[in-house]
Order: structure tokens, then C-alpha cells, then sequence
């Protein structure tokens, strides 16, 4: 099983080659394991000759768990972010970005393209900001500043993210199916997954890893993490953002803040595309995801 201990902690990984490739990470949004880039969406960037790493944030899927730390305090996290101090916190966004970090210096990558979507956009930023030597380009899909004046998703979506579910345990097949509402609520609204496709993907990641208390945490690292508005603003990396017209759970408001603080930066908006990205756009996206990298120097 590919491991790599990074800060004191282990996380899980895969590292698609070619290994000469063009190395890019895929980092996930909060809540969700490395699967939510299916391997067709590995496949298709190994074929335009990248060498792909995706990873289990900690906390989550295969990676490291902190359940001994419990649920962390929202409204104190907020809180703090609003006064300008650190929140107590389990761990940041910014350790997160540590981790991808510490993976490539475990992989003996000196610097990757960097790409995450929703929580991982957040990450792939801090990543650009606080290890700019890590960072040949930078891809936030679906994901925002920090910028506390954005507007938040809509109430169905918020629910349907946060509201929680039935115990698999006790109601799998109500666990399954409020699953699934959550997955119709923030998906595309142009391109609808099957509900079998969706059963699928949920019952694959139950039986992979099932770790509900890691959500709250990743949750708590976003409230508590700081406006990066200012950060941004100063990178020097080729950078497009990417975002869905019709998200309802983080609004295209948030990509186009995204890249109108960062220089250089190219907004893709995708019509139809809700908070996920449905096998017919893969192509979409890898374009996009191009569109910075191939403006990167070669990596050393």
C-alpha cells in the first residue's frame, strides 16, 4: 500500500506514471477520498503525458485519522477568522498544503502542476502561496478566496452537504439514498449521473473508507483558514481557475474572485456544470488544466 509519512503523519497515495511524465497532483474537496478523480480522468491525463498523484487528505479515505480530537467548534473557528486570529483548531488548511508538500519530497518531485476542486482548490492555492517552489502551475476547480463577503451555497445544497445522514451501520440503504440526494442536489445539472452510477460511487467509497468525522474537521480547517486574497495577489505561476455556471454549492462568484486576485490568471466557466465534474467534460477540463500547465517552465 503506498504510504508516505509527511509532518509526522501518513498519508495515502497513488502515482500513475509515466514516471518521466509531467507530474500533477489532484487534490480532493473536503469530505471526499481520491476517487472523486476517477481513473478515466487519471487515464486521460496519463495519455497527454503527465505522471499523476492523487492522495487521501488526511483525515479521510486511506490517509490518517484524527478522530481522537473530536468535532471542532464552528462558530469559534469563524469567530477567530473574523478577529484575524489562529483558530484552535485540529489542523489547517495550511498543514493540508504542508501535506502535498512533504508528499512530493517524499516522491523526489522538486515541483508538480498542482490541481484541487472545491476544499482542494483551497489547498492547491496554499500550496502556490506558502511552497511556490512546489508549484510549476496552479488549477482551482470549483473553489473560492476565502472572501468572506461571497456569497454561500444555496440553502438545499448547504443541507444537503451538512445535514447528517443515517448511520450506515443501523440504515445503509438511508445512508445510501441521502447519499445520493446529496449528489443530485450540488451535481451538473446538464449532465446528470445515473442513479446506478451514483449507488456505485458511494457504496465503492463506503466499502473503502467510511469516516464521517473527518468531514467536520476538514469543515473546521476551511472556516478557520484565512481571506488569501492578498496571497494571491502576489503569485507568479501560470494559473487558470475553474468554475461550474450552475454550482449551488460554492457560486461561480467564488472562481471568478479567484481568479480576478490572481494575476495572469484565466477563468473558464463551464455552462451546465454544477459541483462535480461529470465524465462529459473531463476533456473540458484537461484543456483547462492545460492552459496553465503548458505555460510552466520544464521541471527541473
Amino acid at each position: 500500500m503506498p504510504e508516505a509519512k509527511v509532518n509526522g503523519i501518513t498519508i495515502y497515495y497513488e502515482d500513475h506514471g509515466p514516471q518521466d511524465g509531467k507530474p500533477i497532483v489532484l487534490i480532493s474537496g473536503v469530505g471526499t477520498q481520491m476517487t472523486r478523480y476517477p481513473a478515466p480522468f487519471v487515464e486521460k491525463l496519463q495519455a497527454r503525458g503527465y505522471r499523476v498523484i492523487r492522495l487521501d487528505n488526511r483525515d479521510i479515505g486511506l490517509s490518517q485519522k484524527f478522530t481522537e480530537a473530536g468535532i471542532p467548534d464552528f462558530k469559534a473557528a469563524t469567530a477567530a477568522k473574523k478577529a484575524g486570529t489562529k483558530a484552535d483548531l485540529p489542523y489547517q488548511l495550511s498543514d493540508m498544503a504542508g501535506d502535498v508538500a512533504g508528499l512530493l519530497d517524499h516522491l523526489g518531485i522538486p515541483a508538480a502542476h498542482i490541481v484541487g476542486s472545491s476544499m482542494g482548490g483551497m489547498i492547491a492555492q496554499l500550496v502556490a502561496i506558502e511552497h511556490p517552489e512546489k508549484t510549476l502551475s496552479l488549477t482551482s476547480i470549483m473553489s473560492n478566496t476565502g472572501n468572506p463577503d461571497l456569497p454561500g451555497g444555496t440553502p438545499e445544497a448547504m443541507a444537503a452537504l451538512t445535514t447528517p445522514k443515517p448511520d450506515p451501520a443501523k440504515d445503509f440503504d438511508g445512508f445510501v439514498a441521502a447519499s445520493m440526494n446529496t449528489a443530485r442536489v450540488i451535481g451538473s445539472p446538464s449532465w446528470p449521473l445515473p442513479d446506478d452510477v451514483i449507488r456505485a460511487n458511494i457504496v465503492s467509497d463506503y466499502e473503502r473508507s467510511f469516516h464521517p468525522t473527518g468531514f467536520s474537521r476538514q469543515y473546521g480547517a476551511i472556516l478557520g483558514t484565512y481571506d488569501r486574497r492578498p496571497h494571491l495577489q502576489k503569485l507568479d505561476v501560470p494559473t487558470v481557475v475553474i468554475h461550474g455556471v450552475q454550482d449551488p454549492l460554492v457560486p461561480v462568484a467564488g472562481g471568478r474572485d479567484t481568479a480576478e486576485n490572481t494575476p495572469g490568471a484565466e477563468l473558464v466557466e463551464i455552462d451546465g456544470m454544477g459541483h462535480n465534474i461529470p465524465p462529459q467534460i473531463f476533456d473540458r477540463v484537461i484543456d483547462a488544466i492545460e492552459l496553465a500547465a503548458l505555460k510552466a517552465p520544464a521541471p527541473a
